[in-house]
């Protein structure tokens, strides 16, 4: 009788050193190109807040130039798309100052934040306070983008 050789059966799967290996690659490069990534999606928000900022300091001049005054802190950015109520100053209203029909949010999502007279920077501005809350959303921390020069910059001259 003749038998048949045997044949070695093909293997169909990796094995769990295999796996691993590949996971650990895998989480290799993340650690260390996640954090650029990252980085990078964060400094392109903080500049986007302060082109944002940049693009109201211009609005706002327009429309002090109409109005010969800035916007009160409770009329806000508002004015700067809606006219106001009152007669005398709709007259002067030369707006809408911003293209579209609601006033942009900081990349975070949060509405930017507007006072006039101003409270932060030194006693020769006469320019309203504008400011986004940065990434953590909180009012009155370091990651704040603001208008006026910190403490920090005067320090720093």
């Amino acid at each position: 009788m003749l038998r048949k050789p045997r044949m070695r059966r093909t293997r169909g799967a990796f094995t769990l050193m295999e796996m691993l290996l590949v996971l650990a690659i895998i989480v290799i490069l993340l650690g260390l190109v996640g954090p650029r990534i990252l980085g990078s999606q964060q400094k392109a928000d903080i500049s986007a807040a302060k082109a944002q900022i940049g693009l109201f300091k211009t609005t706002l001049q327009r429309y002090a130039l109409d109005m010969k005054t800035f916007p009160s802190t409770e009329d806000g950015l508002l004015v700067l798309i809606e006219e106001p109520s009152d007669q005398d100053l709709a007259a002067k209203w030369d707006g809408s100052y911003l293209e579209g029909f609601e006033i942009p949010k900081d990349p975070w999502g949060n509405d930017y934040q507007y006072e006039f007279p101003p409270t932060h920077g030194d006693d020769e501005r006469d320019f309203p306070d504008i400011w986004s809350l940065g990434p953590d959303g909180e009012d009155g921390t370091e990651d704040d983008i603001v208008n006026w020069r910190t403490e920090q910059e005067v320090e720093e001259e």
